[in-house]
């Protein structure tokens, strides 16, 4: 089968469009922390909020996606991103933000399974390129998003938030002509875990396995991603500086994301996982000693590791278990987030505490974890 580069295009334009909205927040904590006096505890709590939603929603609608094929999960779940993502700008106080950020969580949560299942259909022989493709779209975005918003937010102000949501519905009226019907992957004859029985086989420990490093990733990358911006505002960079450092973070990640899906369609996903890891720590701890201009550098350089191995997990996951694409790729994405951002608040309890470089310090070494739990991967690459 060959790849639909047309297609393709449209299911990353998705991921990128939701990704963009979904990346304003966490740039704009340090303006929120002024305007409503937030604690660092809150905002661990509303990033927490953001990813536990994940958690909650995505392997649901994996799998109602595939019971029932529609576009109305995909369609849904971005029109609630780019609406009530932007009205976070006009949140008088912690809980109405909170409820902003929700909202547009659940629908970030509900259109990632299924356009995330619907990558391989259309990927041919490049199953690993395709997905990192796809990855790009939302670390790219997470990349150009803290730099339009924070741009944006200086220029006119939080208030003025909600015409962004102009240009995502135009993006939207123009998905709705291209994106296809999603298809159903069989599962839809048996209950939520028979289908997760189903889709994982007799895969479901080394899917285990995986699963466990991509928690150990997103817990260390949302750590930073979520108080990077608060710290370095709180050490003298202005917010559109520090909205700079999170989108060289992210857009490294995105080279580093292509670069490893190429190298494992050739090599395998097993070398490619030990590589990130191993350069993880050293890279987040050097991030942490550096000071002025030489931190955009270790931005770049921490973000490149920690985002290398991202589309990896999903792709080696649903190359093991072919019969759930959509399913493993909610548990991959989803539940994975979701857990790591149930430790968010507690890093931010911490940062409360002692104060955020030091903490931030001692999670850049939480990867080294994860080398003994990949040495036990079996060695298989993407289906080609």
């Amino acid at each position: 089968m060959s790849t639909n580069l047309k297609i393709l295009f449209a299911l990353t334009l998705i991921h990128f469009t939701g990704d963009f909205y979904s990346a304003f927040i966490s740039p704009l904590f340090p303006v929120f922390v002024d305007k409503l006096d937030l604690s660092l505890t809150q905002v661990g709590i509303i990033a927490g909020t953001m990813r536990l939603l994940a958690f909650i929603v995505q392997p649901t609608v994996g799998y109602l996606a595939d019971r029932n094929p529609t576009r109305a999960f995909i369609f849904t779940g971005l029109s609630l991103t780019i609406v009530f993502i932007p009205l976070a700008g006009i949140a008088p106080n912690f809980w109405i933000l909170l409820l902003c950020v929700a909202l547009g969580s659940i629908g970030s949560s509900m259109f990632h399974p299924s356009v995330t299942g619907m990558v391989p259909v259309y990927a041919g022989s490049k199953a690993g390129f395709s997905m990192s493709l796809f990855n790009t779209g939302g670390t790219l975005a997470f990349g150009l998003g803290p730099l339009f918003i924070t741009w944006y937010v200086a220029s006119f102000g939080l208030t003025a938030m909600p015409l962004t949501m102009i240009a995502g519905l135009l993006v939207l009226f123009y998905l709705l002509k291209v994106i296809p019907k999603p298809q159903s992957e069989g599962l839809k004859r048996n209950g939520f875990l028979g289908a997760l029985k189903e889709s994982l086989g007799q895969a479901w420990k080394p899917i285990a396995l995986i699963w466990l490093v991509m928690f150990l990733r997103a817990l260390v990358g949302q750590s930073f991603l979520t108080f990077m911006p608060v710290l370095y505002v709180q050490e003298g960079f202005s917010v559109v500086s520090a909205g700079a450092i999170y989108s060289l973070f992210t857009v490294s990640g995105t080279i580093s994301g292509l670069l490893s899906g190429h190298i494992s369609d050739r090599i395998g996903f097993k070398p490619v996982f030990l590589f990130s890891y191993l350069f993880m720590a050293p890279a987040l701890w050097l991030l942490m000693q550096l000071e002025g201009n030489w931190v955009y550098f270790g931005a770049a350089l921490a973000g490149a590791c920690v985002l290398a191995p991202l589309p990896l997990g999903v792709t080696m996951a649903q190359t093991l278990a072919p019969k759930g694409r959509s399913m493993v790729a909610s548990l991959m994405m989803g539940f994975a987030y979701g857990l790591g951002g149930v430790i968010t608040p507690l890093v931010g309890k911490l940062a409360d505490t002692f104060a955020i470089r030091p903490v931030l310090t001692l999670v850049a070494f939480i990867p080294l974890l994860a080398i003994p739990v990949i040495a036990l991967f079996p060695r298989t690459r993407s289906n080609g």
